[in-house]
């Protein structure tokens, strides 16, 4: 009989893939797991209902987070910076345009590194920053593909290799507080040096995307002017409101750790200096909560998802399973292990949820195969990684989307999840594994 797991992120795929919509997607593949796990139609519904809260409170911040950004388009901001944006392009020759496209590309790879640790907001930065930067990028043709992907490594290679914010909750709270429980001692190991090669293979991934989307991209400029009103006046008034706003919110959150009371804040401030008029503030909020609502819907039937594969228990079955296809090849393991992770984390959409499950039978594995400890650390850790990127249902791939397709024209599907699960699922697999074999 086939495993539940399989089944279901099998299904989820195939449908995502084909241009079903992603919330049909998970909701059929739950079924299908549901049904194939032996829970019956009624256990399935009633554990995926159960999981519905769990994405609750991202989508809830995400709808505030979209009206904010729409608050912030209305301010003139976007168009602020297209002017100035445009003003370099149009003073430099063909290279200097280059110089500007770099300087915003370096601008959202440093900002996505830097939400993981100086400033751990995670994915809350991207309704707020992309949306008024993507007048300028669609001129200048870029690929957003290759934003998509340039984000998406900012969000996953800081918390898989620095131990700073994200990064300490994950490799140390996590990653070897699991090892440590299943039974292996950790205290020699790195946890840096073990998760060094598999980071190694996000870079290259990385490089390789600058290569595949090197080339112009041609988008209607007449949809993204629609949406981001860029040809709103502003004054300096208005631009210095959008700046309180913005980091009013960056701090409330950093000190509240929540997005929704930041976002709040954010859009109480323009309503109340006037730049959002107060009769307009309901037609607006519910604009940009409409802006952000298949993302919200993608988080709440994501954790349905996930938990009905929780419910099933055919993770474990995996993973246990997995040990008895292994035999004493320790190339094999390896790969049987990373593999495994690959599946469970793009079904369940987080690394973070993933390492408990992968640990407590991979740790007792990789022991009985004479692996070392540090290369049990890289093994659980790159395990738990994979899957992240080119998740339809992970966060480091729904913030990318988010602030990329406020206009239409950035297919969650074909223009995020298959170029990051390309070009860093099938890098971090081939590092992690070859950093298995050598550490």
């Amino acid at each position: 009989m086939i495993n539940a797991v399989i089944a279901a992120v099998g299904i989820m795929l195939v449908l995502s893939l084909s241009r079903v919509h992603v919330v049909i997607a998970l909701i059929v593949g739950a079924l299908v797991g549901g049904l194939t796990g032996g829970l019956g139609i009624d256990a399935t519904l009633k554990a995926f209902n159960s999981g519905l809260g769990g994405g609750a409170t991202v989508a809830l911040s995400y709808a505030l987070l979209g009206a904010f950004a729409v608050a912030i388009a209305k301010s003139g901001l976007a168009h602020a910076l297209a002017d100035k944006a445009l003003l370099l392009v149009d003073r430099q020759d063909a290279a200097g345009g280059g110089q500007v496209k770099w300087l915003l590309i370096g601008l959202l790879w440093m900002v996505a590194i830097a939400s993981q640790n100086i400033l751990p907001i995670h994915i809350a930065f991207i309704p707020l920053l992309v949306p008024p930067l993507l007048y300028v990028l669609t001129k200048l043709q870029l690929d957003r593909r290759l934003i998509a992907c340039v984000m998406t490594f900012g969000l996953i290679t800081p918390y898989m290799f620095l131990p700073v914010g994200f990064g300490n909750i994950f490799l140390n709270e996590i990653l070897l507080a699991n090892v440590s429980k299943s039974g292996v001692d950790i205290s020699g190991v790195n946890v840096t040096h073990a998760m060094g090669i598999p980071a190694l293979g996000m870079v290259f991934g990385l490089l390789m995307a600058f290569f595949s989307y090197r080339k112009k991209r041609v988008y209607d400029l007449e949809k993204i002017e629609r949406v981001e009103q860029v040809a709103v006046q502003y004054n300096p008034l208005t631009l210095m409101v959008a700046g309180l706003a913005i980091t009013t919110a960056f701090i409330i959150q950093l000190l509240l750790d929540s997005m929704i009371i930041g976002a709040l804040a954010g859009f109480l401030i323009f309503s109340v200096s006037g730049v959002v008029r107060w009769r307009e503030t309901d037609d607006l909020f519910t604009e940009g909560m409409k802006m952000m609502a298949m993302i919200g819907f993608i988080m709440i039937a994501a954790s349905g998802f996930a938990e009905v594969m929780k419910a099933t228990g055919d993770v474990k079955t995996l993973v246990e399973a997995s040990a008895s296809w292994i035999g004493h090849s320790k190339g094999v393991g390896a790969l049987l292990m990373l593999l495994v992770g690959l599946l469970v984390t793009m079904g369940i959409g987080s690394s973070f949820s993933t390492v408990p499950i992968l640990a407590a039978i991979f740790v007792p594995l990789c022991v009985q195969l004479g692996f070392s400890p540090l290369a049990i650390v890289c093994i659980v850790g790159t395990a738990g990684a994979l899957g992240d990127a080119g998740s339809p249902a992970s966060d480091s791939t729904l913030g990318p989307t988010s602030g990329l397709n406020i206009d239409g024209q950035h297919h969650h599907i074909w223009d995020t999840v298959v170029p990051t699960f390309l070009h860093y699922n099938l890098p971090l697999l081939a590092f992690g594994w070859v950093a298995a074999m050598i550490l």
